[in-house]
């Protein structure tokens, strides 16, 4: 398999998308829900995946893609090679702020990924990274991680967690948060896994991401040396939705054993 050249192509196809959304803010946005008031999904969002979907299709036949609007392939396995697409990463960001959402997109082999992008289409930044050979901001490559105590560490959660919910003890998470230097809420899973990679953020951690949030920035982290798991400590499930985090190697087991109790 030549992931040279399915790297090259995959890039330049993100960039040409990344220049269709921009100009989308010249149009009109139709705006609607999903599954909730809050799960919205726009006609950029759908127009972006099938321009994704249109040219995979054509140009790599044999691959499967995995979208978040539901243009793809049913995926019930991972054999293979599938595409995890997410057109826009953080589309209330879009919608609201027109800025901090994100092209998300990893691409897997056998369940392996191999290739991870995150393009933050506003500010022009460009994450990505080839399983083995490092991972890389715009044409810098990123430097490991290094370790970094609670006390010291900046911590991606969702205030929503903090709070009395169905999911997870919050006395414990409030307490990780004031333990913690600080914590950060960016709206764009695709956007705090960059984050951590680029150590801008030590961890960042969600009760609900689905496979194509997390699949590009997962291959991304994993090679600057963050740990990907699921808060069970196992590896994240690929076919739907799981909890999340992504961590400093020592802090991810600090994060997982002291302070996430799922219910």
């Amino acid at each position: 398999m030549n992931w040279g050249m399915i790297d090259r192509y995959a890039k330049s196809l993100i960039r040409e998308a990344g220049h269709k959304i921009r100009v989308s803010f010249f149009n009109t946005i139709d705006i609607e829900s999903k599954a909730d008031a809050n799960d919205l999904v726009t006609n950029i969002d759908r127009g972006i995946e099938q321009f994704f979907i249109k040219r995979i299709r054509k140009d790599f036949p044999d691959h499967k893609i995995f979208g978040e609007e539901g243009f793809g392939d049913q995926i019930d396995s991972l054999d293979g090679i599938i595409w995890m697409l997410d057109p826009i990463d953080g589309t209330m960001n879009f919608i609201h702020q027109k800025r901090n959402f994100a092209i998300s997109l990893g691409i897997y082999m056998d369940g392996m990924g191999i290739l991870g992008y995150i393009y933050d289409v506003m500010n022009d930044d460009f994450y990505h990274a080839m399983k083995g050979e490092g991972a890389y901001y715009n044409d810098e490559r990123l430097p490991a991680l290094e370790s970094t105590p609670l006390e010291l560490a900046i911590i991606g959660v969702n205030a929503s967690w903090v709070a009395p919910n169905r999911r997870i003890e919050n006395e414990p998470i409030a307490k990780m948060v004031q333990a913690c230097r600080g914590t950060r809420s960016y709206g764009s899973a695709a956007i705090e896994l960059a984050y951590v990679a680029s150590g801008r953020i030590d961890a960042y951690m969600s009760l609900r991401l689905s496979p194509w949030d997390i699949a590009g920035g997962m291959v991304i982290a994993q090679e600057v040396g963050a740990i990907a798991t699921n808060m069970k400590g196992e590896k994240p499930h690929l076919l739907g939705q799981d909890t999340f985090i992504v961590a400093k190697p020592k802090l991810h087991d600090e994060l997982l054993t002291n302070y996430i109790q799922l219910k």
